[in-house]
Protein backbone atom coordinates (compact mmCIF):
# COMPACT_ATOMS: atom_id res chain seq x y z
CA UNK A 1 0.00 0.00 0.00
CA UNK A 2 1.24 3.23 -0.55
CA UNK A 3 2.36 5.95 2.11
CA UNK A 4 -0.68 6.86 4.16
CA UNK A 5 -0.65 9.68 6.88
CA UNK A 6 -0.51 8.00 10.37
CA UNK A 7 -3.89 9.98 12.14
CA UNK A 8 -4.95 6.58 14.39
CA UNK A 9 -5.25 8.43 17.35
CA UNK A 10 -6.91 11.76 15.94
CA UNK A 11 -10.89 11.80 15.20
CA UNK A 12 -13.06 13.60 13.31
CA UNK A 13 -16.70 14.12 13.92
CA UNK A 14 -18.73 12.10 11.35
CA UNK A 15 -20.93 15.65 10.48
CA UNK A 16 -17.92 16.98 9.00
CA UNK A 17 -17.06 13.98 7.16
CA UNK A 18 -21.12 13.10 5.70
CA UNK A 19 -20.81 16.82 5.08
CA UNK A 20 -18.18 16.74 2.67
CA UNK A 21 -18.87 13.24 1.17
CA UNK A 22 -22.74 14.19 0.52
CA UNK A 23 -23.05 17.46 0.10
CA UNK A 24 -19.80 19.37 -0.73
CA UNK A 25 -18.29 17.46 -3.43
CA UNK A 26 -21.67 16.79 -4.87
CA UNK A 27 -22.28 20.00 -4.64
CA UNK A 28 -18.82 21.19 -6.90
CA UNK A 29 -19.03 18.06 -9.07
CA UNK A 30 -22.88 18.57 -9.89
CA UNK A 31 -24.89 15.64 -12.07
CA UNK A 32 -21.13 14.02 -12.91
CA UNK A 33 -20.81 13.35 -9.42
CA UNK A 34 -21.44 8.93 -9.39
CA UNK A 35 -18.92 8.79 -12.15
CA UNK A 36 -16.43 11.26 -11.08
CA UNK A 37 -16.36 9.46 -7.72
CA UNK A 38 -16.01 6.10 -9.60
CA UNK A 39 -12.92 6.83 -11.27
CA UNK A 40 -11.31 8.61 -8.75
CA UNK A 41 -12.12 5.89 -6.76
CA UNK A 42 -10.18 4.02 -9.34
CA UNK A 43 -7.51 6.21 -9.50
CA UNK A 44 -6.97 6.02 -5.52
CA UNK A 45 -6.56 2.37 -6.28
CA UNK A 46 -3.47 2.65 -8.17
CA UNK A 47 -2.27 5.16 -6.09
CA UNK A 48 -2.99 2.73 -2.82
CA UNK A 49 -2.49 -0.57 -4.67
CA UNK A 50 -3.97 -3.47 -2.87
CA UNK A 51 -1.77 -7.01 -3.42
CA UNK A 52 -4.40 -9.13 -1.81
CA UNK A 53 -8.21 -9.52 -0.62
CA UNK A 54 -6.59 -8.86 2.92
CA UNK A 55 -5.06 -5.81 2.06
CA UNK A 56 -8.33 -4.22 -0.17
CA UNK A 57 -10.60 -4.98 4.14
CA UNK A 58 -7.39 -3.28 5.44
CA UNK A 59 -7.36 -0.22 3.42
CA UNK A 60 -11.39 -0.07 3.72
CA UNK A 61 -10.75 -0.03 7.56
CA UNK A 62 -8.18 2.30 7.59
CA UNK A 63 -9.87 5.08 5.02
CA UNK A 64 -12.98 4.96 7.46
CA UNK A 65 -15.01 3.32 4.88
CA UNK A 66 -16.34 0.52 6.96
CA UNK A 67 -15.64 -3.20 7.56
CA UNK A 68 -15.63 -5.15 4.04
CA UNK A 69 -16.63 -8.89 4.07
CA UNK A 70 -16.34 -11.05 0.71
CA UNK A 71 -19.60 -13.07 0.95
CA UNK A 72 -20.01 -14.54 -2.23
CA UNK A 73 -16.98 -15.70 -5.24
CA UNK A 74 -17.83 -16.96 -8.34
CA UNK A 75 -16.21 -17.50 -11.78
CA UNK A 76 -16.06 -14.30 -12.97
CA UNK A 77 -17.16 -11.89 -9.59
CA UNK A 78 -16.95 -10.86 -6.19
CA UNK A 79 -19.75 -9.82 -3.51
CA UNK A 80 -18.74 -7.66 -1.11
CA UNK A 81 -20.74 -6.01 1.54
CA UNK A 82 -19.07 -3.40 3.63
CA UNK A 83 -21.28 -2.44 6.55
CA UNK A 84 -20.44 0.56 9.73
CA UNK A 85 -22.22 3.49 12.22
CA UNK A 86 -21.00 5.84 9.34
CA UNK A 87 -22.48 4.23 6.78
CA UNK A 88 -25.83 3.50 8.31
CA UNK A 89 -25.83 7.03 9.68
CA UNK A 90 -25.20 8.26 6.20
CA UNK A 91 -27.65 6.46 4.90
CA UNK A 92 -30.36 7.41 7.69
CA UNK A 93 -29.47 10.90 6.61
CA UNK A 94 -29.34 10.41 3.14
CA UNK A 95 -31.17 7.58 0.97
CA UNK A 96 -29.19 8.94 -1.80
CA UNK A 97 -25.59 8.72 -0.25
CA UNK A 98 -23.26 7.35 -2.85
CA UNK A 99 -20.55 4.98 -2.80
CA UNK A 100 -18.86 5.16 -6.27
CA UNK A 101 -15.75 5.99 -4.43
CA UNK A 102 -15.54 3.13 -3.10
CA UNK A 103 -16.69 0.69 -5.42
CA UNK A 104 -13.66 2.72 -8.00
CA UNK A 105 -10.85 1.69 -5.44
CA UNK A 106 -12.40 -1.77 -5.47
CA UNK A 107 -13.04 -1.92 -9.22
CA UNK A 108 -9.11 -1.42 -9.65
CA UNK A 109 -8.11 -3.31 -6.52
CA UNK A 110 -9.86 -6.91 -7.61
CA UNK A 111 -8.36 -5.86 -11.31
CA UNK A 112 -4.80 -6.20 -10.25
CA UNK A 113 -5.66 -9.16 -8.24
CA UNK A 114 -7.62 -11.08 -10.93
CA UNK A 115 -5.71 -9.71 -14.36
CA UNK A 116 -8.85 -8.75 -16.01
CA UNK A 117 -11.08 -5.65 -16.78
CA UNK A 118 -13.23 -5.22 -13.64
CA UNK A 119 -15.95 -3.09 -13.07
CA UNK A 120 -18.24 -2.76 -9.74
CA UNK A 121 -21.65 -1.71 -8.89
CA UNK A 122 -22.85 -1.05 -5.13
CA UNK A 123 -26.24 -1.43 -4.24
CA UNK A 124 -27.44 -0.03 -1.00
CA UNK A 125 -29.72 -1.15 1.13
CA UNK A 126 -31.09 1.53 3.61
CA UNK A 127 -33.00 -0.48 5.55
CA UNK A 128 -29.93 -2.90 6.57
CA UNK A 129 -27.78 0.11 6.43
CA UNK A 130 -25.64 -1.45 3.85
CA UNK A 131 -23.70 -1.35 1.00
CA UNK A 132 -23.32 -4.59 -1.58
CA UNK A 133 -20.77 -4.41 -4.05
CA UNK A 134 -20.81 -6.70 -7.34
CA UNK A 135 -16.81 -6.56 -8.22
CA UNK A 136 -17.31 -8.50 -12.48
CA UNK A 137 -13.90 -9.16 -14.70
CA UNK A 138 -13.87 -10.01 -18.50
CA UNK A 139 -12.17 -13.07 -18.76
CA UNK A 140 -11.77 -11.93 -22.25
CA UNK A 141 -9.87 -8.90 -21.50
CA UNK A 142 -6.92 -9.97 -19.82
CA UNK A 143 -4.95 -7.01 -18.18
Amino acid sequence: MGKILETNDIQVPTFGYELLRDEVIPEILGRDCAQIMYWTGRAMGRKYPCKTLEEIIAFFEKAGWGSLQLTKEKKEEMIFEVTSPIIASRLTSNKDALFGLEAGFLAESVQAIKKYATETHEKVNVKKGIVTFTARWDIKEEI
